[in-house]
């Protein structure tokens, strides 16, 4: 039974979704802040972790950067009322893995947990990956960049290795939501554009040139300019 741990300070809210995810068959931990979640992913190790934005003692934003700092891969969804390009950008980037925005439907967030939790248990394909001078290990789950170990999320370390199983290949958006998040977001939703600039950047942090690169109107393609 997977576990996933929820931290909102909505009592309301808080119980709606212990209540909707237990019917899931999940073992549903629950925590009203980033505070006093901390212990709880460090004992118990969620699969899973839904996590507000707004919140007393500790935000969400803060609690996430928290968990990355300290080399924590757990998925994380986070969940929030605000809806801009800017905050997604904000929200993604502190390292969450996706992005639902409130109000939202049950079934939608049910929707949404059963795809990630299957990307946890999905056992990764062990053969290595190598594309130019980036090299990808699934057994370690370990990249690099020439000799630059890159420290990537379960989110970014996927879409890297679907990039590298397809050199040379456009992928088209909806292909690329489908394998790595297991869903189309809808057109309207820049969560695959936010993760692919974060991608490039740790790609060419050291001033590498860019292999990622745009086909407007399709997709993207790993390949040298």
């Amino acid at each position: 039974m997977n576990t996933v741990l929820i931290v909102d300070d909505d009592p309301k809210l808080l119980k709606m979704l212990q209540r909707t995810l237990a019917y899931e068959n999940l073992n549903v931990l629950t925590a009203n802040d980033g505070l006093e979640a901390l212990p709880l992913v460090k004992n118990r190790q969620p699969d899973l972790i839904i996590v507000d934005w707004m919140m007393p003692k500790m935000d969400g934003i803060t609690f996430i950067q928290r968990l990355r700092d300290e080399e924590n891969k757990t998925m994380i969804l986070m969940l929030t009322a605000r809806d801009a390009i800017e905050n997604r950008v904000e929200g993604l980037e502190s390292g969450a893995d996706d992005y639902l925005i409130k109000p939202f439907a049950p079934a939608e967030l049910v929707a949404r947990v059963q795809a990630m939790l299957r990307r946890v248990e999905e056992k990764p394909q062990n053969k290595k990956a190598s594309y130019l001078d980036i090299n990808l290990d699934p057994t370690t789950h370990q990249a690099y960049r020439g000799e630059r170990l890159l420290n990537l999320t379960v989110t970014e370390f996927n879409l890297l290795h679907l990039f590298l199983r397809h050199p040379r290949q456009v992928l088209e958006r909806r292909q690329i939501l489908n394998d790595v998040w297991g869903y189309d977001f809808g057109s309207d939703d820049n969560v695959l554009e936010i993760y692919i600039g974060y991608l490039r950047k740790k790609l060419e942090a050291d001033g590498e040139t860019r292999v990622l690169q745009t086909v407007r109107g399709i997709g993207y393609v790993l390949r040298e300019e």
